[in-house]
This record gives structure tokens, sequence and C-alpha cells, in this order.
């Protein structure tokens, strides 16, 4: 899924820009084989980050890099698993009211009051983040825009 929306963006903006290296990503948090993308509100939210409580989970960023006029055409998708502490209502409502949630796959961001929820991760932290440095720094270097 995260693949696919990282090409269909990346090829939307390459078609009107075919002389431009065009990066897209797509993230998403999976937890017993469902997706948990973008809340529609905050009880939606606060019912994803109990789900999260206590377990690990994984967090897969899609990307896709396009030149469309020299046929580029790079997609792959890189992994991280994240463990959450186990959190009191109390503690979720915290985390809601200090994070906007509503545009966060899974309703949370690592990378804002991150250490509220998180208790460790494993694989890139830019991962989790939605978009992993190592696997841009790969495409780029394949496009010919890094030594």
């Amino acid at each position: 899924m995260v693949a696919d929306n990282a090409a269909l963006k990346a090829d939307w903006v390459a078609s009107r820009n075919p002389d431009a290296v065009v990066l897209g990503a797509d993230t998403t948090v999976a937890l017993d084989d469902e997706a948990l993308n973008k809340p529609a509100d905050l009880a939606s939210a606060a019912r994803m980050l109990r789900r999260l409580s206590g377990r690990t989970h994984r967090v897969f960023t899609g990307v896709s890099v396009r030149r469309e006029n020299r046929n580029l055409r790079l997609n792959d998708v890189a992994v991280a698993e994240v463990t959450f502490k186990s959190l009191s209502d109390a503690e979720i409502n915290a985390y809601l009211g200090r994070v906007h949630v509503l545009d966060k796959a899974g309703a949370y961001a690592i990378q804002e009051h991150g250490d509220m929820l998180v208790s460790s991760y494993t694989g890139e932290l830019s991962t989790i983040v939605g978009l992993p440095l190592s696997l841009v720094k790969q495409f780029l270097t394949q496009a010919g825009l890094l030594g």
C-alpha cells in the first residue's frame, strides 16, 4: 500500500515536471496485520493509541523517485518496529493535548513528544518519521545526484 501511494504521488508530480527529480513517500503503521492510517477524529486517535499501548508494531514507509525525461523509476519500502509503553487513559489524553495527531499514521509522531509513548524502536528513526534517509540517499546516488 505505501509503495503504491508513494509511486502515485511521485508519478503525479513527475508527469507535470518531467525534467525534475521527484521524490514521493507514504507511511503507515501496522498492528496485527491491520493498517492504522490517519485517525478521523480525536476519539479514533485515542482508540489507536490504546491499541498500540504496551505492544510492538511496524512502521512502513514507501519511497519513490522519478525523473520522467530519463525514465528513472525507483521504488522501495523501509520498515521499522516501535514498542510503546503501557499507557493509561490520562497519558493518552495528555499526549493528544500536546500533539496534533489527525494527520499522523497511527495517531502519533515519534518526533513530537514521542518519549511520552515509545519505550524503544529498531530500524531507522527517519523511517518512523516518514522519510527513510538511507533509502533516499541510495536512490539519489542511483539517480546520479550524489557522489
